[in-house]
């Protein structure tokens, strides 16, 4: 079996059951982490990675003798994006910020994803403190090409195989988008139902914890780990799903709605039921409002260590303040009105059409080539902004062998629903 084989929900199956030891698996994966790592930079550097990784080994096999009492994620590898706080682990978050003013007490998700068995890899690259900035990590498919960000390196360690999930933060389209540059799966969930303590925030009101993996069995499993309300669905029939009709999907370049067509087109052979809806006439007010409550927010987060370190943030973070410094009370108060009743109308739109779930493009295109930008994440935001959950199912890859994945959007707390439909959805995009 290969090794990206095994870091599908298969590999913690077997190491749950012994059917593959950890420290056997351990050497495979170290190998490829040599073969792989230096070119894709996916990981924040470690001294002796995998003498730690044994001991932590080692220490697990210590808590669970018992091949019955071993939890779901024994021995998962897992990336954590580095502006999650991780016991043992120093949180950068690619900043030039003083380091011990960047430290606190571990992410409950983290400590979560432990608590289930699984192991930390390591810390993955973000851009500067989960914002725009250039990234030395590449994309696995095409070196060349851009992993989408901010959490960059979550997205190519999962795609490179060298973790079997990894955690990442979205508040425009860092889950999503990343993972359809990337070919993975990634899960945005519904807004606050994985905490965000222990996590630098961006923007509060938008900040949501996400989630890489291979496949959606691997994040269905997380995400029942993950969220703390978890109830399994298993409704017994397809989705009718909502295409969103309007300016919003103008967004996306011709290969990608070209592509995003022959989709829909599979998906009503397979048996599906689409309907074209007109929603987000108003986009335009939909896309600045966002930049409205995301620079705001910012600015109020980093307000007391942009006072005293203004000099160690980049020119783009530093605008981002500067930006959110000149929006008034009255301007930030309005915008979060205006995007409470665009949860609601968006909520609305499910029942008023009878729908289950929206599908559209998880990115404006493929990966774009180069390491200056991360991609446009335009296509995600109004989700995002909603709170919405939503999936990224890799679908479709272009002639350079760059991925484009399909966004699958669910309503309000329906992320069990999502993911129990989007195992169907995956099974269908496969022959594509």
């Amino acid at each position: 079996m290969s090794l990206e084989m095994m870091m599908s929900h298969l590999l913690v199956n077997d190491l749950r059951s012994g059917v593959l030891t950890l420290p056997e698996f351990l050497t495979q994966v170290e190998a490829r982490f040599d073969e792989k790592e230096p070119s894709i930079q996916a990981l924040v550097p470690e001294q002796d990675r995998f003498r730690r990784l044994h001991e932590d080994v080692e220490t697990l096999h210590f808590r669970y003798p018992a091949l019955t009492e071993r939890p779901l994620l024994f021995g998962a590898l897992t990336g954590i994006k580095d502006n999650f706080h991780v016991d043992g682990f120093t949180t950068r978050a690619a900043s030039r910020l003083p380091v011990e003013i960047l430290q606190g007490e571990e992410a409950e998700s983290v400590t979560r994803l432990k608590e289930a068995g699984a192991l930390i890899f390591g810390k993955t690259v973000t851009t500067e403190l989960a914002y725009f900035s250039p990234i030395p990590t590449r994309n696995p498919h095409n070196l060349e090409h851009t992993p989408g960000g901010s959490s960059s390196g979550s997205a190519a360690a999962v795609a490179a195989g060298l973790c079997h999930l990894a955690l990442g933060t979205q508040t425009i389209g860092s889950v999503i988008r990343p993972a359809s540059f990337c070919g993975v799966v990634g899960v945005k969930p519904t807004y606050d139902r994985i905490s965000r303590a222990g996590i630098i925030p961006l923007s509060p009101s938008l900040d949501h914890v996400g989630i890489f993996t291979p496949d959606v069995i691997s994040a269905k499993q997380a995400a029942s780990v993950l969220i703390r309300d978890w109830r399994p669905d298993t409704t017994p029939r397809k989705p009718t799903l909502g295409i969103p009709d309007g300016p919003y999907l103008a967004f996306a370049s011709g290969y990608a709605l070209a592509c995003f067509g022959a989709i829909c087109e599979s998906l009503s052979e397979a048996g599906y039921e689409l309907r074209r809806v007109r929603v987000m006439d108003d986009f335009h007010e939909i896309h600045d409002r966002h930049h409205v409550i995301m620079s705001a927010e910012a600015a109020q987060v980093h307000k007391e260590w942009f006072e005293k370190y203004e000099s160690l943030y980049s020119a783009k973070f530093t605008e981002l303040i500067r930006r959110g410094q000149a929006i008034g009370r009255n301007g930030y108060q309005a915008a979060m009105a205006a995007r409470d009743d665009f949860r609601a109308e968006m909520r609305r739109t499910f029942l008023d059409n009878d729908i289950d779930l929206w599908i559209c493009p998880s990115a404006v295109d493929v990966a774009p080539k180069g390491s200056d930008g991360t991609g446009d994440p335009v296509m995600n935001l109004p989700w995002t902004q909603a709170g919405l959950p939503a999936i990224n199912l890799p679908a479709v890859k272009n002639h350079q062998g760059l991925p484009l994945g399909l966004q699958v959007v669910g309503n309000w707390y329906k992320d069990e629903s999502l993911l129990f439909w989007a195992k169907d959805l995956e099974s269908a995009l496969v022959s594509l």
